[in-house]
């Protein structure tokens, strides 16, 4: 496979059509990049570029998202634990024995649950604002977390907001100081994929399983402590989902933990490709293979 150049790929895992991108050579050190919500493996279209050269690079779209299949919520329970049994099944398929990850979002639950079943297969951890403790939770988690606590139709119904256009731009220009770098492309494509049909539902049920990922917690945690992976958590700082204390927090239980702020929002790559691109070199490079 040429550095240069982006493959896109359709396999089955769990019995559902996985979309991924892949580059870089084969047999150099992977690393397996994790999407969150709202948008998709399209997230990495400008970091791919800079880390192909040296490492491959396996980016999937998870289920109901992007364009990977979205099955029925009649087929398909959409919770966290089946994201990680499909992106489970997904490496397994591709036989992948030993990988870092990139955590954003969505991404970081998915991903942690990779780990805590796979230790033996985790090199290191990316954290991209991908949350792992209750201190990085932001005020804007209000109205999901009365819905944790009250499953209600009124209170499903009053997260709506969340997978329209509105709530799809807000997540990408809060806290952004220049939003001339926000490319349109990557908030009208999410919301492309948002506006299918049975979407919405999908996603409400998302947020409504979160709750589940914040009970996890304390075993990502514990599951840092004992393994003591390498990890690099970068952040935008002004994210208003995911807070910098969540970041902070990591070097708790991984004392040996690089932090790194960038003055931006929630899509941090949409603004500091360049800078996080090079941190990120800087670490892989460090990686035990």
């Amino acid at each position: 496979m040429k550095a240069n150049s982006i493959h896109y790929h359709t396999l089955s895992a769990n019995g559902i059509n996985i979309f991924y991108r892949e580059a870089g050579p084969t047999e150099a050190p992977t690393l397996l990049l994790l999407h969150g919500y709202p948008t998709s493996s399209h997230m990495f279209r400008s970091l791919i570029p800079i880390l192909a050269d040296r490492y491959h690079l396996i980016a999937p779209d998870l289920p109901g998202f992007g364009y990977s299949e979205a099955p029925s919520r009649t087929v398909f329970t959409y919770t966290f634990d089946n994201l990680a049994k499909t992106m489970q099944s997904f490496i397994d398929k591709l036989n992948l024995k030993r990988f870092a990850i990139y955590v954003f979002d969505y991404g970081a639950p998915t991903g942690y649950r990779l780990a805590l079943a796979n230790p033996e297969k985790i090199t290191g951890i990316i954290s991209q604002n991908g949350n792992a403790y209750e201190e990085g939770l932001g005020s804007d988690w209000g109205p999901i977390q009365k819905y944790w606590k009250e499953d209600t139709l009124e209170n499903r119904d009053a997260l709506r907001g969340f997978v329209t256009l509105e709530g799809t731009k807000f997540q990408y220009f809060s806290g952004v100081s220049d939003p001339s770098l926000i490319a349109p492309e990557s908030y009208t494509l999410d919301q492309y994929f948002l506006d299918r049909p049975e979407s919405d539902e999908i996603q409400l049920d998302l947020l409504r399983d979160y709750k589940n990922n914040v009970a996890l917690y304390p075993s990502f945690q514990e599951y840092f402590r004992t393994y003591q992976p390498k990890l690099l958590a970068v952040w935008g700082n002004k994210d208003p989902f995911f807070l910098p204390p969540g970041a902070e927090a990591y070097k708790r239980d991984i004392p040996d933990a690089s932090v790194k702020f960038y003055d931006t929002g929630h899509f941090a790559l949409e603004t500091h490709v360049n800078e996080i691109g090079a941190d990120i070199l800087a670490f892989l490079d460090s990686l035990p293979q």
